[in-house]
């Protein structure tokens, strides 16, 4: 049976890895899985924050389907900790839960945010987490551990590798399959406009990190205004994201030295992406209004490594979108009969791709954040927002950057029409109607929508 160390970052756009063009910022090790493994060029979150997209890493589910619309955090009773907490993914058949019932040793290590965070999901017996899922700090955080609450005093991502480290170290005779959750870059909160502290901080102090544009605050954006074109949150981004691929490079090393290499898929990814000043934002769809859908917080990276299996320096060409990651992963595994009902399911697997084999049809995905639908295709990116718009579309070949937004051009009236018919045809099918918000159904965590 083949390990799996399954490490997702929180806020993460592709545009900020070395390996995905970034110049300025070091992840040399992260970089490393992508030379051993394969990269996946255009890799999709179907939600741009937190709960929505993990939830469908780990369902296969779309939001329509498991019902988290939103980040938890909002929603009344509290879904995270507390006497009314509940585990928001447990209904469905869940990553963990086909792992462990094949057999493997589960642990977590780091961020959860899919509710009910003081008691360990089917499957896991190793729970390193945080009580919430937003960052409030990289020093001084809350942690569970044990089955309670304590302050964790050092740097959080630290002790989030420190714990994978040691779920590794105890399980090495055993197959396992660890989730790492790391807390940065995150690139949020009061913390941003204070310098972070880390072993990089003094390298960055001085960088200009000209991959985070500086441009006009754009109308929409209705927070994280004291960021924004700020460099000291420009840097204390860039340093957090270095801070963690420090600790996915001690959890390579760990796994050399046990000579795991093999015997372990290795997958980096990040929930959503971030704007980083692009387009005049800073954060994800949640932190405008209207929500909006920009390339650099749904492309996420996507980079899969498994020495001797899959060819090394590889490139994914195809568009995917993250609910295609769990028939995926499972397929790979050899576990994809414990899917009973891939009919549910709107992804599709692309694991003959991981071991040479051929792409197939990857060229549209699906997005959607309440309000908001989304089709991408080679060509066209249309966002259609209910009732009343603003809508947008975009020629991703001729304006790649999302500038001019075509919505409004009546020559293209029969592409939107072409492409409204492409959304309500994707998610008339896999739609739940008790979670279908377009059509009045009802979400598991609070929402954005102001309407």
């Amino acid at each position: 049976m083949t390990n799996v160390v399954f490490v997702m970052t929180d806020n993460q756009g592709a545009w900020s890895l070395g390996c995905y063009g970034n110049p300025d910022i070091r992840t040399p090790n992260i970089d490393g899985i992508a030379a051993d493994g394969m990269r996946f060029k255009d890799a999709y979150c179907v939600n741009s924050v937190c709960s929505p997209s993990r939830a469908t890493f780990f369902t296969g589910l779309l939001p329509s389907q498991h019902g988290v619309h939103c980040y938890l955090g909002g929603e009344k009773p509290d879904a995270q900790v507390g006497p009314k907490a509940y585990n928001t993914i447990r209904e469905f058949t869940n990553l963990p839960q086909v792992m462990v019932d094949a057999g493997y040793r589960c642990g977590l290590a780091g961020k959860w945010h899919l509710g009910d965070s003081l008691n360990p999901v089917d499957g896991f017996d190793y729970w390193f987490t945080k009580p919430k899922g937003h960052t409030s700090t990289f020093f001084g955080d809350d942690a569970i551990w044990q089955g309670k609450i304590y302050q964790e005093s050092g740097y959080f991502t630290d002790k989030i590798t420190e714990h994978a480290l040691n779920f590794i170290r105890q399980n090495k005779e055993d197959p396992f399959f660890l989730f790492v959750g790391y807390n940065g870059p995150y690139g949020l909160g009061w913390h941003m406009v204070e310098t972070h502290r880390n072993r990089h901080t003094e390298y960055y102090s001085d960088k200009e990190l000209p991959s985070f544009p500086r441009e006009p605050v754009h109308p929409w954006l209705k927070v994280n205004l004291d960021i924004i074109n700020n460099p000291v949150s420009i840097r204390g981004y860039a340093a957090a994201a270095s801070g963690v691929d420090d600790g996915v490079g001690e959890i390579l090393d760990e796994l050399h030295r046990l000579g795991l290499d093999e015997n372990t898929l290795v997958i980096f990814t990040a929930d959503q992406g971030l704007c980083g000043g692009h387009h005049g934002m800073w954060g994800m769809g949640d932190h405008s209004w209207p929500l909006h859908t920009f390339e650099e917080a749904l492309h996420i990276p996507l980079i899969l490594r498994h020495k001797g299996q899959i060819p090394p320096g590889s490139i994914f060409d195809g568009r995917t979108c993250n609910y295609d990651f769990l028939p995926s992963l499972l397929d790979y595994l050899g576990l994809g009969d414990r899917l009973a009902d891939r009919s549910q399911l709107p992804g599709n697997s692309y694991a003959s791709a991981l071991l040479g084999g051929p792409v197939g049809n990857y060229d549209q995905i699906f997005h959607e954040f309440e309000n908001a639908r989304l089709v991408r295709n080679n060509r066209w990116k249309y966002t259609w927002r209910h009732p009343d718009g603003p809508d947008e579309l975009y020629d991703m070949v001729a304006d790649p950057g999302e500038r001019q937004n075509a919505a409004g051009d009546e020559r293209l009236a029969g592409v939107i029409q072409d492409l409204r018919k492409e959304i309500n045809s994707f998610f008339g099918r896999y739609a739940d109607p008790e979670f279908d918000l377009w059509r009045g159904g009802r979400s598991k965590a609070g929402t954005m929508s102001r309407q």
